[in-house]
């Protein structure tokens, strides 16, 4: 009868000391041992060669909760997840009509992740319908300082800032922004900020492309709304 070959474990000082041959039982080849001088580990000599005492290669599933960890740090983790779901009911909301609802969610994604707030551009336009204005005007500021191009974000801060102020005011405080793309959105913005015939905008994107009449006839409107 054939005698099964059992592996004897060896033990490893360190990755760089000499390999010696354990007389510890095969059968717990992962054993621990210390004192206060002595911190040896027990491993087969399939992994430990006598030529090569480099220790196995770990896994690099092994540094997933590590690197995971570190993301969760960078990014706010559960926090930031939670935030940006409570923006996207607080948008639905806002479209439902219940626009006093969508300002308690976006006030909780602030709470939840501050860094939210210089993004919040929709929390600015549920506080203007909410006749909120001095709130609107200062998120909308902190949009724009966030993003100095967004000509969006400026025109409603005027919006904002006309109720509060009045029209004359508000464009002393007028929100400086870089030249839109869009020739509709540069149109509004010229609009408001030196004023103007509103109805002029739309006839002259009335067969404009894209939504290019909508933003036209939007912000006529908003136009008339802010007198």
């Amino acid at each position: 009868m054939a005698m099964t070959h059992i592996l004897k474990p060896t033990i490893s000082m360190s990755p760089y000391s000499h390999i010696t041959h354990s007389t510890h039982s095969p059968s717990s080849p992962f054993k621990t041992h210390s004192n206060s001088h002595l911190f040896t580990t027990i491993i087969p000599s399939r992994i430990y060669s006598h030529q090569s005492p480099t220790p196995p290669t770990l896994s690099r599933r092994l540094f997933l909760p590590s690197v995971s960890g570190i993301w969760d740090a960078i990014t706010g983790g559960n926090n930031a997840r939670e935030a940006i779901l409570a923006i996207r009911r607080g948008m639905l909301l806002f479209r439902q009509g219940d626009v006093l609802g969508s300002v308690a969610e976006f006030d909780k994604a602030i709470e939840l992740d501050p860094r939210q707030k210089a993004y919040l551009w929709q929390r600015g336009l549920s506080l203007y319908y909410l006749d909120r204005f001095e709130e609107g005007a200062e998120q909308f500021r902190i949009d724009v300082a966030q993003n100095p191009n967004d000509t969006e974000e400026s025109i409603w801060c005027f919006l904002c800032e006309a109720q509060l102020y009045g029209v004359i005011e508000a464009r002393k405080r007028f929100l400086e922004v870089g030249i839109d793309p869009r020739p509709v959105m540069r149109e509004a913005y010229n609009l408001f900020k030196i004023g103007g015939d509103p109805e002029k905008i739309v006839a002259a994107f009335s067969n404009g492309q894209g939504n290019e009449y909508f933003y036209a006839s939007l912000y006529a409107g908003l136009y008339y709304e802010s007198e």
